[in-house]
Parts: structure tokens; C-alpha cells; sequence
């Protein structure tokens, strides 16, 4: 039997995976394939590309290279653009006059970036964001370049964004609609995104409409907006959206679409049956798919018919997962509540800066859509609840509430997926092939991979197939491992014992001896969090930096404008006059909402980036230090004011909460800690809801812990009672090392303790009986961390080099001006979306006036 002659026009993403297709379905070699790129390459990763940035090859983003074509006997021509398609000679003829017959031909020829028609688009230092090329172009340009400026909000225009940022340029978003992302997010996700993009350094000009590219005065180039502002850049990357590439189709006739695109059947066969089209050239009932998995879909239904099985393509999901400037973002299905009747539930925490939305049906028993800014750990569980009509719980807003377990448990477990749910939409895989892989002996993520391919596409998935992995492997009666992440075949606290045991001072180092590839965002905060447990070296030394967040980068809570707040440390909630004053003039000279908080301190809001090393630098001088607001670190020793005034005090609770802070204020564990100590039984200080909780009684101290408070709140246990205060202290000494040592990632002590195999009696008899041998060793080390306590920002302020880091533009010491607030109470407050429009109906006040 003649073999069929198949030519794809294209070797993108799409078209390489048709390949792959073909040839798993090539046993009896029916099939000769040719394919073309127009690239001077073979597939790589788009998805990927910005890692280009990062340090990434061109061969580390390769999909395949020649010696697999040559291996399978598959043709292919590099650099070379197919210009012409015969359709009644049935061949393709290239630019430079190659002509090559085709039995079956598949289109496979992508997008092309739209650029707005400005004038002035076409100069130098103008680009797009597409391909290897383009971003060596890009590259050259910011070595010569100062600031750059992204034309488009989407999603690719904040992956270049991130390129121009990490290449060290003052870097700019301009996007014509009114917010970023607008095709994914909802008003509240899009406003959330831009603060916090905002506040990590690169600005966000919305409502831009640019109508021409001139000369600069101080900068290379001037961008004119139809609102009469102008902005003056350096560079310039087009990333205003994408359309099909059908010129070919076009020019023979196949039928497209009145906006765009080569119309295709169930089956990806075009106008004209013997010619397919996959990817984002084509058109499916008038949509074109703009994310990969949908276009590897297409692949494997053209390759089935084209084997004569009938596989369909029935539409994608194109709900999404990514993180943009190192904010968690996702959409799913409809994220705008346009169904009719639609209702939902919103969740907002100004001080994590979280947003959630979920969108249900009008009977509220069916999940349409979700807008998750912050926090993306419920993506799974609501994109499956979706896509397979599971049923909701009877409250369906606490799939929008952090894990009723601080361990980050999710309450959906994989159990209640049907084995048809769709796990990996890049490689179409299903609960029920993960189960039957691990049922033929895969054990572990890496094997999984290699037999299913679920998690090598985007990797949005890992997470949902680690879980069903491990399911299935506990079902089998397998012990299933609990390394910390892919990078590290070790749990938390092997890793702890590790970095104890070995002396190991870096993230590096413990990554070289111990650990594999370059980290992730799992492992990164929890080995800083362990080094810092144990050395307590300063968070900003070159070693530790990028390991934690942007809290602790910033020494100060981010909030939802993008500026932080300052929390002196205030030892017990006592603080003299002198020192309260000095309080109320840094507030009122940097005009910063202040806050009493429940921990007996004051919280001062609204700084801005740069003036956060003047502010310390007052508080220093005053004799404050960092309150650690912002780590996972001891945080306050709450009061009342005991046997010192109060005719019910047995014992002096304010000078034994201020030494119980002095002694532990910066020591940091895998998650926030927070004492208080009661004068008396009647308990002022809310001892009894605090990680370390002490309540003065006539014969000593009564010592109860591990309780929280929050959204699950938790009674502490009664540990010790009528303690003297040494012994008391060495407790709290052994207790808080121990747990330091033993606690899973992000784990509070209430669920350390409820995990503990032996509960609250095993934890007494490690600390009072010393049943391992080890209470004098955990006193050592707690006297060593905290020995190296140093205030971070006094370590701050005294280099030059690390100040640098406090200024908005990276090229410039000028502020953000374009911060709004309104005074409210006496105050000042963020303004709103909303209310940027009713300025002359209320008082929007610019912050720099």
C-alpha cells in the first residue's frame, strides 16, 4: 500500500504535537510527513518563553530536535515560509519556489501579533512578543534602553512586562481597556492584579489610547493617548492581542471566518476535506482558541481521523492558571457573571491581598465561572466541581475560604472526582489514566509524567495528579512519600533536620547537596523559613533574597494600594508618652492612617516604597525596632495590665510579657506566633487563643498552648500549671524549637499539635520528661537563634547598597503619583475603582499634595 503524503505548514507548539500524534499512531508507516517552519528552528515552548529571560536556551525551551524527526523518517525544512497552496494540484509552493505534493495537509500556522496602526509603530526599538527572535531583539534593545513600555494588558503583555523589569528597565503597562486582563478577570481581580503589579515596581496606565510614537526630549521615544497625556519610553513591545494566520486559506479559497480564522469542522477538516487546520488559525464555531491545550486537542482529533478513528473536537475550557510578576492569578469559565440569573460570592482580604469570585447558577447549584487574584489554591477544586457538575456544598462561599486546615488541606478530596474528570487539559489526561498508571507500577510524579505526560505541558495541573498519585497509592497499600516539592525528595522536616544537622547556611547550598533543578515556589519560603529559624541571618543578605515574599523583601505589609504598613515593635503593649508621640508626629508628617491593633500595637498605613527607610529611620532613632508584621515570626506578647493596677492581678503579667517578647521577638518558625499573658484567671489578655499563652495564678504561672484564633478558631491546652518563671521559659524554649524542628510547611501549632502522634500528652513528655534526650539541646539552639537577633531595619538602613531597593522605578528616585485617597474619619484611605470617578463629588486626594 502507497503511504499518504502528509505536509503540515507549521512547526509551532500545535504543529509538533499533530506530529507526535501521527507518529504514535504510525505502526504500519501509512504515512510520509513534511513539515515546515517559517522559524530557523524546530518547536520549542511558547508557553515558556519569558524563562528565555531568566537564563533558558533556546535548547532548554526545544519540544523536539532533528535526531527525533530523522528517527521517525519525518521531513522537515527550516526557515523556509510556505507562500502558496494548490489546492487542485494538491501542493504547497515555498517563497523560494520549492513546490512539495501532499496527499493530506494540515495547517498548523498559529497567530501573529496584532500591532495597533500608530503612527510611529514601525521604528527601531519597536517590538513584539513572539518568538525566540523577538526576544533577542527585545534583549539587544534594553541594553541600550532605560525604560520600556508593554502596549497591552493581557496575558503575554505581563509576561513582557516581567522581561522588561527583569532586565532592569523602568518598565510600563499601557492598556486601552479599563482594567488588566479584562477577557479573564472581573472588575475586583483586575483592580487587586494592578495594585499589586504597581507596587512590585512596574506602572499601569489604563484607559491609554496611543495615537502616535514621536521623538522624546527624555527619552528616545514620546507615546501621545487620545486623553492628551503622553509618556515617554525608550522601547516599546507590542503584545495587543493575537490574530489567526489564514493568508494561506485565504489565498486558495478555504472558507474563514468575517473576523478571522479557517473554519473547521468536529473533525478539524477545513472547507476542503483532504486540508485541516489546528491551533489558533482555526475557527470553531466562530471561536478561536488562544490558549495551547485546546490547540493539542485539535492535533489529536486531525490525527485520529486522519487514522480513521473518529475522535471530535468538541470546544475547550479555557480557563486558566499562571502567575504574572509573581502574583497568582486564575480564571475559570464565566469570570464576568454574564449567565443569565448568575449569582455570586466574593471574597476580598485587603491585608493578604486576596480576591475570589464565585459565580454560580440562579438555583445556586452550579458553579459557572471563578476570579481567584492572590491566592489560587482552590483552582483545582472549583475548575473539577465545574467541569463535572459535582454537587456544592450547602454553603458553596467557603470554596472561596482559606483551608479550614492551616496545612492547606482542601475540603474536596480525589475520591469524590468521577474517573472521567479531565486532570491534565494539555495532554487530555484523566483521573482514570493516572489510577491505571499507577496501577501498572508508576509510584512517583516523574514516572507519571513519562507514561502519561500529565504535568509537561503548563504544569497547572501538578498539583490535582500528585494528589490522585498518592491516593491511589495508598489505596494499593503503598506508603506515599511527603517530600516538600519535585525539587527536594524530602519532607519539612527532613529538610530542618538537614539544615541542623549539616550546618548548611544557603538555599544554594542545601539546593547543590541535597536537592535538584532551580526551585520553586514551594520550597524557596520554606527553607528560607528554616535557615532563619536556626541561623536568623539577615533576610536581605544577597544568599536569601528571593526566597521569601514581597512582606518580608519589603520588611512592611503590602496592602491593597501597593504601599505598606509600619509596625514598631511595642514589647507587651506598654510604650511611654514620649515614645507614643513620636508615633503620632511620624504619622501625621507622612500623613499614614493609624490603627490600634489587637495585638497592642500601632499600625501606621500608607507609606510609600521610598519613604519607608525615612520612617524607620525616625523610629530607630526613637528607640523602636521591626514589630515582624511582616515574617513568619513571633509577632506580639498581648497584656493586660496585671498586679501593677489592677485590683485583680496576682501576678506582674506586663513585665513578663514585655521579657517574654524582648526574648523571642524575631525568632522565625513555619508560621506566625502569638503570645499573651493574664494577670489573672479572669483572663484579659485572651491567653487561652494564642500559640504561647501564660495566666498568672497565686502559685506561679499556668503555661497553655497551641490554641489560634482566626477563621477556625482553637482553645489552647492547659500544658503546665503554677510554673516559675525560669522553668516556664525553658518550657516555651523546648516547646517552640521542637516545633520549629517537627511542623509541616505554613502549618500554625494548633494543627502541628492535632497532627502530632501522641497529641498534647507525647508533646509533654518530649518537653517536661525529656523522653528523647533532647531538652537541653533544643534550649541550646533556641539561645543561639536568638542570640543572632538582629532589628532589620536598623541592618537596613545602615547599607547603602540595600536602600536601593526602596525607590518605585529602578532608574529613577522619583515616587508613585498616582495614588488616590479619601479622607474618611479624620484619615486618609485608599480610594477605590469607583471612586476615581466622583472627584468632584468627594475628596479624592493625590498622595503627592
Amino acid at each position: 500500500m502507497d503511504r499518504q503524503r502528509v505536509v503540515v505548514v507549521g512547526n509551532g507548539m500545535v504543529g509538533h504535537r499533530f506530529i507526535d500524534e501521527l507518529v504514535q499512531r504510525n505502526e504500519e508507516e501509512q504515512f510520509e510527513i513534511v513539515t515546515f517552519s517559517e522559524e530557523p528552528r524546530l518547536a520549542y515552548d511558547r508557553v515558556q518563553l519569558s524563562k528565555y529571560f531568566s537564563g533558558a536556551s533556546a535548547q532548554d525551551l526545544a519540544l523536539t530536535d532533528e535526531d527525533y524527526y530523522q528517527s521517525y523518517g519525518i521531513n522537515y525544512v527550516l526557515n523556509e515560509k510556505v507562500a502558496e497552496i494548490d489546492v487542485e494540484a494538491r501542493q504547497v509552493v515555498t517563497v523560494n519556489g520549492r513546490t512539495e505534493a501532499y496527499d493530506k495537509l494540515v495547517l498548523a500556522t498559529g497567530s501573529y501579533p496584532f500591532v495597533p496602526p500608530i503612527p510611529g509603530n514601525e521604528q527601531s526599538h519597536c517590538h513584539v512578543y513572539r518568538t525566540i527572535e523577538d526576544l533577542e531583539a527585545i534583549e539587544a534593545s534594553g541594553k541600550q534602553s532605560q525604560v520600556g513600555v508593554v502596549v497591552g494588558g493581557g496575558l503575554l503583555g505581563l509576561e513582557a512586562a516581567n522581561a522588561l523589569k527583569n532586565m532592569g528597565l523602568e518598565t510600563h503597562v499601557v492598556e486601552f481597556a479599563p482594567r488588566l486582563m479584562i477577557v479573564q478577570l472581573d472588575e475586583g481581580g483586575g483592580e487587586l492584579l494592578s495594585h499589586k503589579i504597581s507596587q512590585l515596581g512596574v506602572e499601569v496606565h489604563t484607559e491609554k489610547a496611543t495615537t502616535e510614537i514621536i521623538a522624546g526630549e527624555k527619552c528616545r521615544y514620546r507615546m501621545n493617548f487620545s486623553d492628551g497625556s503622553f509618556l515617554e519610553t525608550d522601547m516599546i513591545v507590542f503584545s495587543a492581542g493575537i490574530r489567526p494566520q489564514d493568508e494561506l486559506a485565504r489565498q486558495c479559497g478555504l472558507e474563514v471566518g468575517e473576523r478571522g480564522g479557517i473554519v473547521i469542522n468536529d473533525n478539524c477538516q477545513t472547507s476542503v476535506p483532504d486540508i485541516y487546520a489546528v491551533g489558533e488559525c482555526a475557527l470553531w464555531q466562530q471561536k478561536v482558541f488562544g490558549l495551547v491545550a485546546p490547540g493539542y486537542k485539535m492535533a489529536k482529533v486531525a490525527a485520529s481521523h486522519l487514522c480513521g478513528v473518529n475522535e471530535f473536537f468538541t470546544g475547550a475550557d479555557m480557563s486558566t492558571k499562571l502567575k504574572l510578576l509573581g502574583v497568582d492569578v486564575a480564571s475559570i469559565g464565566d469570570a464576568h457573571g454574564q449567565t443569565p440569573g448568575a449569582q455570586s460570592y466574593t471574597f476580598s482580604d485587603d491585608i493578604e491581598q486576596i480576591y475570589k469570585r464565585l459565580i454560580v447558577s440562579a438555583d445556586g447549584d452550579e458553579i459557572l465561572g471563578a476570579v481567584l487574584v492572590g491566592d489560587v489554591e482552590a483552582y483545582d477544586q472549583i475548575l473539577q466541581m465545574k467541569l463535572n457538575d459535582m454537587p456544592l456544598p450547602e454553603n458553596p462561599a467557603v470554596l472561596l475560604l482559606p483551608p479550614v486546615d492551616d496545612d492547606g488541606a482542601t475540603a474536596l478530596g480525589v475520591d469524590a472526582l468521577p474517573d472521567h474528570a479531565q486532570v491534565c487539559s494539555c495532554f487530555d489526561v484523566t483521573k482514570a489514566q493516572i489510577k491505571q498508571a499507577v496501577a501498572e507500577g508508576c509510584s512517583d510524579m516523574a514516572t507519571l509524567k513519562a507514561e502519561t505526560k500529565a504535568s509537561t505541558g503548563c504544569g497547572g495541573c501538578s498539583a490535582l495528579a500528585k494528589q490522585i498519585l498518592d491516593n491511589e497509592l495508598a489505596t494499593l497499600g503503598y506508603e506515599v512519600n511527603n517530600h516538600l516539592c519535585e525539587h527536594f525528595a524530602y519532607s519539612r522536616q527532613e529538610l530542618a533536620d538537614i539544615v541542623r544537622v549539616k550546618k548548611i547556611r544557603t538555599f544554594d547550598e542545601l539546593l547543590d547537596d541535597y536537592g535538584q533543578g532551580l526551585g520553586c515556589d514551594v520550597c524557596k519560603p520554606a527553607v528560607g523559613s528554616i535557615l532563619a529559624s536556626f541561623w536568623n541571618d539577615y533576610v536581605l543578605d544577597e544568599q536569601h533574597i528571593g526566597l521569601q515574599d514581597t512582606n518580608d523583601i519589603f520588611l512592611g505589609n503590602m496592602q491593597k494600594d501597593g504601599t505598606y504598613s509600619v509596625v514598631p515593635r511595642i514589647p507587651g503593649g506598654e510604650i511611654t508618652p514620649e515614645k507614643l508621640i513620636v508615633l503620632g508626629m511620624v504619622a501625621k508628617e507622612f500623613n499614614l492612617y493609624t490603627k490600634i491593633t489587637g495585638g497592642q500595637r500601632v499600625d501606621l498605613f500608607g507609606a510609600r516604597l521610598h519613604e519607608l527607610p525615612l520612617i524607620w529611620q525616625k523610629l530607630v532613632d526613637a528607640g523602636f525596632e521591626t514589630g515582624h508584621a511582616y515574617g513568619k515570626a513571633v509577632r506580639t506578647v498581648k497584656s493586660c495590665v496585671g498586679s501593677t493596677w489592677c485590683r485583680y492581678g496576682v501576678k506582674d503579667s506586663v513585665g513578663f510579657a514585655v521579657d517574654l517578647e524582648n526574648r523571642y521577638k524575631g525568632l522565625r518558625a513555619p508560621h506566625k506566633l502569638k503570645f499573651a499573658v493574664s494577670g489573672c484567671t479572669r483572663e484579659c489578655a485572651e491567653a487561652q487563643s494564642k500559640d504561647i499563652g501564660v495566666i498568672a495564678t497565686e502559685n506561679g504561672w499556668n503555661l497553655y498552648v497551641c490554641g489560634n484564633g482566626g477563621m477556625r478558631p482553637r482553645h489552647a491546652d492547659l500544658f503546665a500549671s503554677d510554673l516559675d518563671s525560669q522553668t516556664l521559659v525553658s518550657y516555651i524554649d523546648r516547646i517552640l524549637m521542637f516545633y520549629i524542628r517537627t511542623a509541616d510547611r505554613l502549618q500554625r501549632t494548633s494543627v502541628w499539635l492535632e497532627n502530632l502522634e501522641g497529641g498534647l500528652d507525647y508533646l509533654k513528655q518530649v518537653v517536661i520528661e525529656d523522653k528523647l534526650g533532647i531538652g537541653d539541646e533544643l534550649e541550646t539552639e533556641m539561645e543561639n537563634t536568638l542570640g543572632q537577633y538582629q532589628c532589620e531595619w536598623k541592618t537596613t538602613l545602615a547599607s547603602p547598597e540595600k536602600l536601593k531597593r526602596f525607590r518605585h522605578f529602578v532608574n529613577s528616585p522619583e515616587p508613585d503619583s498616582q495614588l488616590r485617597y479619601i479622607s474618611e474619619r479624620g484619615q486618609r484611605r485608599p480610594a477605590l475603582a469607583h471612586e476615581y470617578l466622583k472627584q468632584g463629588q468627594i475628596d479624592v486626594v493625590q498622595v503627592n499634595e
